[in-house]
């Protein structure tokens, strides 16, 4: 599932859709109404596609979702200086005003997934097509709105409760709806996507990337998680468990541009070269980690925008013999790049992130990076499922699911008979350095303790004027300016 079908969807709530294929190019071109929608499997699997592809955008996961490292205290801009990413600067120092162009971002990124979800949720059951693709399209549609509704619910807390797609006759400005209202969506999608999707196992190479039953199992542990429901986090992790994931044997195979889609991984960002399209538009198929995390003038990657660069205190948390230390940064003295020496002056930190550079030798230009983005793996799952028995209060049973992701690194077992509270620090740390610079680390910080864990370790790296406000991003202003019926978050 490489290439994926191009759908533009366009302008947040009052939103028009355009495609190269016929049944998406009809007038009047600035509303939705039956005639666009999809009437045989075809098209239903097109309008699916296209539900898929904000995921891709530098919106989200193809820049502002691992950024999210940066605000969480594992790395810095970098990047050129100056104002270079001021918006991503502002953002980690938390000066974040209403204005700010990441936030923006983050805010309109997943709407244009939720309409062509709810567009095929809303058509698919009217189909007369073939059973298994209705099922696993309103499965893929579940999932996929969940996911977005996720993402914004854990940025913004409250946001607009839509679930069929808008047309000239709605209201096109939406209230804010309770975050507790948007996470029974979220959750309720989530149980509907698990019992509509087929295994990873059963797809094809051409479908192979596709939302699973694993995957929203997966997710649902990681919103129980996060909403402090360990029970049933604990389900959910149990279920992915007998899905038949497991741990690749070396931690480098999770970033390997040869071993994308792997027993580990349970969902994935599909990139692929960029098919003709400009690299810095949102069609663009080309993923940006390579270049934008690659050291500036070191010539190791196409690009090398030097975005992203690992803090000294980041760091420091390796222990000795840590074998993912070698694989996720470049550090003086780490074992070559592709045949060359990283030298510290190629970071204002002295040290780059590694794990997503694709070398020139496989990739010689800036815009074709085909590597895909991890969103969701198996030792996620492990070590979610360490977080929540230690939380039950069966923190003897965590120790072996915590060991598993430390052995797989080169070292020895957790030091048993750790407190509750000494566990909760351990299997922390280790999600901090499992997925480190994939976009988690933000989201472990806010939900622990409601987010005082978040504080507290942001004020013990320098980042003082952090505050309970910061937890949430504010409404962008040009929004609110729009939609009068927009509140703003506290403290904006």
């Amino acid at each position: 599932m490489k290439h994926i079908n191009i759908i533009l969807i366009i302008f947040g709530f009052t939103i028009i859709t355009s495609c190269s294929e016929d049944f998406l190019d009809k007038q009047p071109l600035d509303t939705i109404n039956t005639e666009n929608y999809p009437r045989t499997a075809e098209e239903l699997v097109t309008v699916v596609n296209g539900a898929y592809q904000p995921l891709q955008w530098p919106k989200l996961y193809n820049l502002r979702m691992w950024t999210s490292d940066i605000m969480a205290g594992n790395s810095i801009v970098g990047a050129g200086g100056g104002t270079d990413g001021i918006e991503t600067q502002n953002m980690s120092n938390f000066t974040t005003q209403p204005d700010n162009a990441g936030v923006l971002d983050l805010w309109r990124g997943p709407w244009p997934g939720i309409l062509m979800s709810n567009i095929v949720l809303e058509t698919a059951p009217t189909l007369d097509i073939d059973t298994a693709i209705k099922n696993r399209s309103m499965g893929e549609a579940h999932f996929l709105r969940a996911h977005y509704y996720f993402i914004l619910a854990r940025y913004f807390g409250d946001v607009p409760l839509v679930t069929t797609p808008l047309s000239s006759d709605d209201d096109l400005f939406p209230v804010r709806n309770p975050v507790k209202e948007i996470y029974d969506l979220i959750i309720d999608d989530l149980e509907s996507a698990a019992q509509l999707l087929p295994k990873k196992s059963s797809y094809g190479q051409q479908d192979l990337g596709r939302a699973s039953k694993g995957a929203a199992y997966g997710l649902l542990a990681k919103v129980h998680l996060t909403l402090g429901n360990y029970q049933e986090a604990l389900n959910m992790a149990t279920e992915v468990e007998s899905l038949g994931y497991d741990l690749n044997d070396n931690y480098a195979d999770n970033f390997d541009i040869n071993n994308e889609n792997s027993k580990e991984s349970i969902f994935e960002i599909q990139f692929a070269s960029d098919g003709g399209y400009s690299f810095w538009d949102n069609e663009n198929q080309a993923s940006w980690a390579s270049p934008f995390m690659g050291p500036r003038g070191a010539n190791f990657v196409g690009g090398g925008f030097g975005w992203n660069q690992p803090t000294q205190e980041f760091m420091d948390q390796y222990e000795e013999g840590d074998s993912r230390k070698e694989v996720t940064t470049l550090y003086e003295g780490c074992p070559d790049f592709d045949g060359k020496d990283y030298q510290s002056e190629y970071s204002y930190t002295g040290y780059n992130v590694r794990k997503f550079l694709v070398p020139l030798s496989l990739i010689p230009s800036y815009d074709n990076s085909p590597l895909n983005f991890p969103v969701l793996r198996f030792s996620d799952v492990l070590l979610m499922k360490a977080e929540a028995l230690n939380e039950l209060g069966q923190t003897l049973q965590a120790e072996n699911y915590l060991n598993r992701i430390r052995n797989r690194a080169g070292l020895d077992d957790i030091q048993p008979g750790l407190s509750q509270i000494n566990f909760r620090e351990a299997v922390l740390k280790e999600r901090r350095l499992e997925l480190a610079f994939e976009g988690q680390r933000w989201f472990d910080l806010i939900r622990v303790n409601n987010g005082q864990y978040g504080l507290d370790f942001l004020h013990s790296i320098g980042k003082s004027n952090a505050s309970q406000k910061h937890l949430l991003f504010p409404v962008p202003q040009i929004e609110i300016d729009r939609n009068p019926k927009l509140t703003q978050n506290p403290g904006y």
